[in-house]
């Protein structure tokens, strides 16, 4: 079996993931784009469309990153990888700093400057992204991305789906349900339902899906 690893996407997110992959020791063979993608991506050969995954498996890649900023998007091309055998592997940055009691799932990218702190538990396929910071004890559901800047306090529950916004904050023991929206630069203080997108200082209901 071969041992490096298979990006899929080719965008600007596949960019940093690829160099967090290469920072942790790991070899980057191809990423797999879609018909629009560049040839290469960071000076990896780029395939140009999703059905190239089983031609890979077939020839001894086994290992798969799923580099998709969408998060439903990226959900569904980590069922279709590993449902051809890949497994998943984690893109962590060595400027991150990581609690050893904090609980990481699979496919998961946490970029530079980020801190996850003690028994925190972060999902598979979570996106953790430039400088957010996870404080104890926080539970973050599958495929959720926080993004740039954001500061989650201690015991904050984050749904499935959801996108935590650059720049927001939110407060102790807040509960946020699953496929949430949080605006960028919000500021949020009490309990969402899911399917919400919520924005401002304090955080109000936009709209509901």
């Amino acid at each position: 079996m071969k041992s490096e690893v298979i990006v899929v996407g080719a965008g600007g997110h596949a960019k940093v993931c690829i160099e967090l992959l290469r920072a942790q020791g790991d070899s980057v063979a191809y990423c797999v784009g879609n018909p629009d993608s560049p040839d290469t991506c960071l000076g990896v050969p780029v395939l140009k469309n999703d059905e190239h995954l089983a031609a890979l498996r077939n020839d001894g890649y086994e290992k798969a990153f799923i580099a998709i900023g969408s998060n439903s998007v990226r959900n569904k091309l980590a069922a279709k990888a590993t449902q051809l055998g890949f497994g998943l592997v984690n893109a962590i940055s060595p400027a991150a700093v990581v609690s050893p009691s904090a609980n990481l799932g699979r496919g998961i990218a946490v970029m530079a400057g980020a801190v996850i702190n003690a028994e925190a538990k972060i999902s598979d396929l979570c996106i953790v992204n430039t400088g957010a910071t996870i404080d104890h004890d926080c539970v973050i559901g599958e495929a959720v991305h926080i993004a740039p800047q954001c500061a989650l306090a201690g015991n904050v529950h984050v749904g499935k789906l959801s996108f935590i916004g650059v720049g927001s904050k939110i407060i102790p023991e807040v509960h946020i349900g699953e496929s949430v929206m949080v605006g960028a630069g919000s500021v949020v203080i009490s309990n969402i339902g899911s399917a919400t997108t919520v924005v401002g200082v304090p955080a109000k209901v936009l709209h509901k899906i």
